[in-house]
């Protein structure tokens, strides 16, 4: 089966909702639209789709270059996911592999992904893919009101 990898686009905002309702995280074609224009074009962030022969967006990776003061820059994979029915056929591997080298050429020298806890197939997957487990972490997230949200838009 040959797939093309290449960058997402705006039109591509169906495929994508579709796909990260797959992955847990539903979000309507409008709102998927937005996010793709909002990294598009956007020097340290990519999202990369899989595309079966027949042109259907069958996978995606959100890859990100991220800087921390403590650890300098490296690479991150926000999100992958892979369409059911194309899951153990390779796809996520050549995500993977296009992410790596997408943040290579960027000045990264290493890649990070954070899972769930809960997600062991995902967990394999990194494994087998040469990434190893360096921490386990706790995860807290704080909604921020649209008072504080305008803080900084003075």
């Amino acid at each position: 089966m040959e797939r093309k990898i290449r960058e997402a686009a705006p039109s591509d905002a169906a495929a994508a909702a579709a796909l990260s309702g797959e992955l847990g995280y539903p979000v309507s074609v409008a709102e998927m639209e937005k996010r793709l224009r909002r990294v598009e074009g956007d020097p340290g962030h990519a999202v990369l789709v899989a595309c079966a022969p027949d042109g259907t967006v069958i996978g995606w990776l959100d890859v990100g270059l991220v800087f921390h003061l403590q650890s300098g820059m490296y690479g991150e994979i926000g999100g992958l996911v892979v369409t059911e029915s194309a899951r153990g056929s390779g796809v996520g591997r050549e995500l993977v592999a296009r992410a790596e080298q997408w943040a290579a050429a960027r000045g990264a020298v290493r890649m990070l992904v954070r899972s769930n806890a809960i997600r062991e197939d995902a967990h394999r997957f990194y494994l087998r893919e040469s990434y190893k487990r360096v921490k386990t972490s706790a995860v807290f997230e704080k909604t921020l009101g649209a008072t504080i949200a305008d803080q900084g838009n003075g």
